[in-house]
């Protein structure tokens, strides 16, 4: 098992080839419940693009897919987010995160002209790479769970949340949905520390679509780190509000397992502790690729432009395989 890292606007890249007995320098947590990969190491190999050797992106066999996963189609998933809206109405709820996983059948792929061309369209993320016996995951992804300075003890992190592209207006709908984000993290924030300060909310752009976002910063004792990232997440802008009532929605509207998408990535090096929201991230088979995208659905949503919000999300991967 290995993996490749290179976090937001750095040109240099983590390696980590994992062995039992090691200390755990990274971890894939899933959306809820279910397996957690940890990487363990006696250190992270840093390297630049130049070092970054093509016999690292080597895989002996690509696994076939044979998991039975539901894929909905156009009309399928509008029924999905018309339930959705319903509950929402019902229920009185801010927002409701749905997704789906969209197929993308591949005769071949070179994972690492992949992973560069990741990586140079998308200088804002975390770009990775996951390798393992049993599944390959890719992805390139905006959002920042937590950042923690074991120097300062400071955390940052950011609501993020509405979605359109680029050249776009934003509208009720969006600013509406970035609103309960900022609440519930500002919420939280507020049980682990009396130092917090808080950005105004503004654009951020991520290839050809942006987002509202919100930054915070929080002195944090190290010993409460962990409960607080487990507080956070999953955050409503992947899950919704109430968590608890929503994440139930969430299983039994969408009807798959979301695996490691909207879970988490965690990493540690030697000053600071990383954690980033798994977003737009596929997973890779042999003659398939798998990527997943959401959206906010509130009551205000359409969803004909939530399909189409999907959609572009999930042009970050599919549109750059090679």
């Amino acid at each position: 098992m290995k993996a490749i890292f290179r976090l937001p606007f750095d040109e240099k890249f983590i390696l980590i080839h994992h062995h039992e007995a090691a200390r755990n320098v990274a971890s894939f947590f899933p959306f809820t419940k279910g397996k957690t990969i940890h990487l363990q190491a006696d250190h992270l190999e840093i390297c630049t693009s130049e070092e970054l050797k093509s016999s690292f992106f080597e895989v002996e066999n690509f696994l076939e897919n044979n998991a039975e996963m539901n894929i909905p189609q156009h009309e399928e998933y509008l029924q999905k987010l018309e339930k959705a809206i319903e509950i929402i109405k019902q229920n009185n709820l801010p927002k409701l995160v749905i997704s789906r996983p969209i197929a993308r059948e591949i005769s071949s792929i070179n994972l690492e002209k992949t992973y560069q061309l990741l990586c140079k369209k998308y200088p804002n993320t975390l770009c990775y790479i996951l390798i393992s016996d049993e599944e390959i995951w890719i992805g390139a992804t905006p959002e920042i769970l937590g950042k923690f300075n074991k120097k300062t003890h400071e955390l940052f992190t950011m609501s993020l949340a509405g979605t359109l592209p680029v050249d776009e207006e934003w509208s009720e709908k969006e600013i509406e949905e970035q609103k309960p984000v900022t609440h519930y993290i500002s919420e939280i924030l507020k049980k682990y520390s009396s130092e917090i300060t808080q950005s105004e909310t503004y654009n951020h752009i991520s290839g050809n679509i942006k987002h509202l976002r919100t930054d915070f910063t929080a002195k944090i004792e190290d010993k409460r780190l962990e409960e607080l990232i487990e507080e956070l997440h999953p955050t409503p802008a992947v899950c919704g509000i109430p968590k608890e009532f929503c994440k139930e929605k969430i299983i039994e509207i969408e009807q798959y397992n979301r695996e490691f998408y909207a879970g988490y990535i965690k990493i540690e090096t030697d000053e600071e502790i990383y954690y980033f929201v798994n977003l737009r991230c596929a997973k890779i088979y042999k003659n398939q690729v798998i990527a997943f995208a959401g959206g906010g659905i509130t009551a205000l949503s359409s969803p004909e432009k939530e399909w189409r919000e999907t959609e572009l999300k999930s042009q970050a991967i599919l549109h750059h395989l090679q």
